[in-house]
């Protein structure tokens, strides 16, 4: 049964991916089909953005309500709605009204999946199903293509990928059984947890380090998402590269990530989550590094491979980690608002840099990667020194109680 409820969300983390990367695929013929200007796809994507910041922020009291298995039957039906809508859109401005189901969607399912694997199974499955995720943002692109194509059918794209995300949701109905069995399951380990939380009283932004915690999954969001959006740019304008190839190594980049966490899967039955992202932060630092040295054209390639690879664990390792560093009790609130702060800096972090480079140049891209990989790994190791701190205090008052 928990094999089974695990391949379940191995395949909702497959859906997730799906519609995360088609815009970017899509918009140029959608912006030629529907006559908008170039610049309302980042409005659409804006949209897609806010709701799911907005989701993920709720997401802790509407799984508590709810449960993981409705709330991801629910809003795994928001997005295949919301995908269809993108199919049968008469012009931009319906696009942004179904926009906010596919946020809305995305942000409820994502937070639910993560706190789910993060309670209840081991380190080696978060990684891979972030993997699986990638498998998805993948495959989303060339499906879209395919029909790119043939004959510019955009809206085919987007039925197709309604269509897989139809199956799924009905693969949960039938289900959804599984969901109640697990969770009868699991209750019974709760009070083990409890000298993980800070009493009742107690509120999640609250419990020590979860500031933290959220300002290492800013800067982690907004590197991998300027890495992506700018890092292209870089290339030609800095280095001197055709697009086509500098697309191909920022594809290396993306490479990187997805093969890494499959790898880091397998090193999580060896080490802990705490040493991977410090090694994943300190890997990442060199890659940037590498970038903004005066290094030859292939250095470049070399560091967008080593941040991939560098990126790969500390996004999934420091999601499992959440119960452990605040307690099961806290655990869905805390992780939503993980999530809404994770998309604020995939949001933001990237137009911003983009801004101040329009007043003065590309160049300033590997500085702020740089920085931004340095906030991320001195707020992370800030985070660890409060939790060792934490423990220690704890252990102490244990062993007074005891005497």
């Amino acid at each position: 049964m928990i094999t089974l409820l695990l391949i379940i969300i191995y395949l909702a983390f497959i859906s997730l991916g799906l519609p995360d990367s088609l815009l970017g695929a899509a918009w140029p013929v959608m912006q030629s089909d529907l006559k908008a200007p170039l610049e309302t796809g980042g409005i659409l994507f804006m949209t897609i953005a806010a709701g799911t910041i907005i989701s993920s922020l709720c997401s802790g009291k509407v799984l508590k309500r709810f449960g993981t298995g409705h709330v991801t039957l629910i809003s795994v039906l928001m997005t295949a709605g919301a995908l269809l809508g993108f199919y049968f859109a008469p012009s931009f401005a319906w696009l942004i009204v179904f926009a906010i189901p596919l946020g809305l969607g995305a942000g409820a399912v994502d937070a639910g999946l993560n706190d789910y694997v993060a309670t209840h199974y081991k380190a080696h499955h978060m990684s891979w199903l972030h993997s699986f995720w990638g498998v998805g943002a993948t495959l989303g692109p060339i499906i879209m293509a395919q029909f790119i194509m043939g004959d510019n059918a955009w809206r085919n794209g987007y039925f197709a990928i309604f269509g897989i995300q139809f199956a799924l949701v009905m693969i949960l109905i039938f289900t959804l059984p599984l969901w109640k069995k697990a969770a009868g399951n699991h209750d019974v380990k709760q009070e083990e947890d409890n000298e993980n939380d800070d009493g009742p009283d107690v509120k999640p932004l609250k419990v020590k380090g979860v500031k933290l915690a959220l300002v290492s999954f800013l800067f982690y969001c907004g590197v991998e998402a300027t890495m992506n959006l700018w890092g292209s740019s870089f290339l030609v304008n800095v280095k001197g590269l055709s697009p086509a190839t500098a697309a191909g190594w920022v594809s290396f980049y993306f490479a990187g990530i997805t093969i890494g966490r499959f790898i880091t899967g397998f090193i999580t039955f060896k080490t802990t989550n705490r040493t991977l992202i410090r090694a994943g932060q300190t890997i990442a630092l060199v890659g940037t590094v590498m970038l903004l040295l005066p290094l030859p054209s292939i250095f470049s390639l070399i560091g967008f491979v080593i941040v991939g690879l560098g990126l790969a664990p500390i996004f999934p390792c420091m999601l499992h980690e959440t119960p452990a560093r605040f307690g099961k009790k806290h655990s869905q609130v805390i992780m939503g608002y993980q999530m809404a702060v994770a998309y604020t800096g995939t949001t933001f972090l990237p137009p911003l840099l983009g801004y101040v480079a329009s007043i003065t140049t590309i160049g300033i891209f590997p500085i702020c990667i740089v920085i931004f990989v340095a906030a991320m790994l001195l707020s992370s190791e800030r985070l660890n020194s409060i939790l060792k701190n934490k423990n220690l205090t704890n252990t102490k008052n244990t062993g007074s109680t005891a005497v």
